[in-house]
């Protein structure tokens, strides 16, 4: 099955001329040459960028999704691809209505005129995974209806095998493969697939984001109406906003540019180390912005997490990049347990810094965090670092950030914007404030616990009395057992001295 699905992506490829995108390289001249003399029956009539997103769209929502990750930065690919593949990010083609009618009544056991009042049969949006239909519930309530993509499931699970296959090729051939721990990393996209094809979980996703930004004046979560949800079907309020990418419109509705990229990267920071809950596909196309200027996010299928331990390895790391303390980059690893112990860590230092420093004191504009991360995967290659595969997402979404924070306001000092944030956070676990932050938070452990202690002191030293009491008895019947053996080998020494006497007289 591997097989056939690899050799329908290498036929779509070529169906699409994408091989053009390898053989543009000058060295390969006489190739492209040899190419299109045998495939001159290929129609490529079609701009390269819109034949690659064609040729996404054919593959299924894996590649989508991969062109979607794509699209957001500009500073990597030409214009006229950047700006096709940004179509991926809500114009996939739709699926017809006869599909959405038969999974919704499969869904809800009764027809579409018995739960919704109205419903709009053309899509608002569209995207790899699923649809999204905009109706109305009987009591009035305007809803937005997700609809997920049939048979997706086979596709999914055959484009995950030949992942898997390429990363387990990949760690047996490359050098670096195992320190990269690919197959980890697939595993790790598998599983977050997975969850967005249960579009019950994502109902939940969004339900957990709702509430850590209850009442925020940053973001706009929708709220979830569970007695609509299915594992097929997820059912929330409509909200009404302005596509982020449309900047012009955005101006034109009096929203301050800058200050909703800062507040952007201020959302982004909240989500990691307040609540180490992480929208994890906030590309374009999942972000809107309301009239009274809050981010409004859609789409919740794939969340990161990060534990404690991750978030204040990640604070510390990104402290020290703000204050070009280098020492403690390679401190903060060495400890964290992801450079060997014997790493020098002034070497080590000394690979960061030829990195970083010259990225600091410049606008976003002049910086490309996509470069920044392929030269410190190359000093991390040179000190065997293990990349950790629970940080995937992470620099996924950073990614993002990055592309929206480009779009919206090149000048943008992301520096100075998350630096303040960072220390403030770093001071409420640290310290005085911290100390006071965790007595409150185990508090009510305490006051369970704390009444108990006498009984548990008690059978404590209970315990110890009686193991101290079965080694005493032990120790005895020990000790008798050696008298008995004494005495035995005594009485043997007397029955023979005895016979002794006897058979000489």
């Amino acid at each position: 099955m591997r097989l056939f699905r690899l050799l329908k992506i290498q036929y779509v490829a070529f169906q699409f001329g994408l091989d053009e995108f390898v053989l543009s390289h000058s060295r390969l001249r006489v190739l492209r040459i040899v190419v299109r003399t045998l495939t001159f029956w290929r129609k490529l009539d079609k701009p390269r960028g819109v034949r690659l997103r064609l040729a996404l769209e054919a593959l299924g929502p894996i590649f989508v999704k991969f062109g979607q990750m794509l699209s957001t930065r500009r500073d990597l690919l030409p214009h006229d691809i950047a700006d096709e593949l940004a179509k991926l990010q809500d114009q996939v083609p739709p699926f017809s209505f006869e599909l959405v009618l038969s999974t919704l009544e499969r869904e809800y056991g009764r027809k579409i005129n018995k739960v919704f009042l109205k419903f709009d049969e053309i899509p608002t949006a569209s995207a790899s995974v699923a649809q999204v239909h905009l109706a109305v519930l009987h009591d009035g309530t305007e809803v937005a209806v997700k609809i997920l993509r049939p048979n997706l499931e086979s596709i999914i699970t055959h484009d995950i095998e030949l992942m898997d296959t390429g990363a387990w090729l990949a760690e047996a051939l490359w050098s670096d493969g195992k320190r990269l721990k690919l197959q980890q990393v697939v595993s790790e996209f598998a599983r977050h697939l997975d969850d967005e094809l249960d579009l019950m979980r994502e109902a939940a996703n969004c339900s957990q984001l709702r509430r850590n930004f209850l009442n925020s004046s940053m973001l706009l979560v929708p709220e979830v109406y569970w007695d609509y949800c299915r594992n097929s079907v997820m059912v929330m309020e409509r909200v009404k906003g302005i596509p982020i990418s449309h900047v012009d419109e955005l101006t034109t509705q009096g929203i301050d540019i800058p200050q909703l990229a800062r507040v952007g990267v201020e959302i982004f920071f909240t989500q990691v180390f307040r609540d180490g809950y992480f929208h994890a596909d906030m590309h374009p196309g999942n972000i809107f912005v309301g009239q009274d200027g809050r981010y409004i996010a859609v789409d919740f299928g794939i969340m990161g997490t990060l534990s404690d331990q991750d978030k204040n390895y990640l604070a510390q790391n990104f402290l020290a990049f703000f204050r070009r303390d280098y020492g403690r980059v390679a401190q903060a690893h060495i400890e964290a347990g992801w450079a060997p112990k014997e790493t020098r860590v002034d070497d080590f230092e000394a690979a960061i810094r030829a990195v970083c420093e010259p990225i600091f004191d410049k606008p976003l504009k002049d910086i490309s965090f996509g470069r920044v991360l392929f030269q410190l995967f190359q000093a991390s290659r040179q000190f065997n670092v293990e990349i950790q595969p629970q940080l995937v997402l992470l620099q996924k979404t950073l990614l993002n950030i990055e592309g929206l924070g480009r779009d919206l306001d090149p000048n943008l000092d992301l520096w100075k914007t998350a630096k303040p944030f960072l220390e403030h956070w770093m001071a409420e676990q640290i310290g005085l404030r911290g100390l006071a932050s965790r007595i409150q938070k185990e508090a009510p452990n305490w006051a369970i616990i704390f009444p108990e202690f006498p009984r548990l002191i008690h059978q404590a030293f209970a315990e110890n009395r009686n193991h101290s009491l079965e080694k005493k008895l032990s120790d005895l019947v020990a000790e008798e057992k050696r008298h008995n053996r004494l005495l035995m080998l005594i009485a043997i020494l007397l029955a023979g001295l005895l016979a002794w006497q006897v058979f000489h007289l």
